[in-house]
């Protein structure tokens, strides 16, 4: 694999965690807000699923990161979320 399309590959993933980060953020603020049980146990379930999107999108970019690049990294995700706006 070519180290621009790891690069790519990476970045993707990146973007993929902040969007989830940003979905999470939506429906933690939701919780226990309505008077329907009903709508709040489907508002814990589905806050539930983005932590473990985000959780599972962090394993494999964990398992994608180059071993010696942990300094490349932080700057790969800081240039990554400046360029969405986070």
């Amino acid at each position: 694999m070519s180290e621009d399309y790891a690069h790519g590959r990476r970045d993707g993933l990146r973007l993929a965690l902040a969007i989830l980060a940003a979905e999470e953020a939506k429906w933690a603020a939701l919780l226990g807000e309505s008077r329907s049980g009903r709508t709040n146990a489907v508002r814990q379930v589905r806050h539930k699923a983005l932590q473990v999107g985000q959780q599972r999108i962090q394993t494999v970019l964990n398992r994608l990161t180059p071993k010696d690049a942990e300094k490349t990294i932080s700057d790969e995700l800081a240039a990554a979320l400046d360029s969405i706006g986070l």
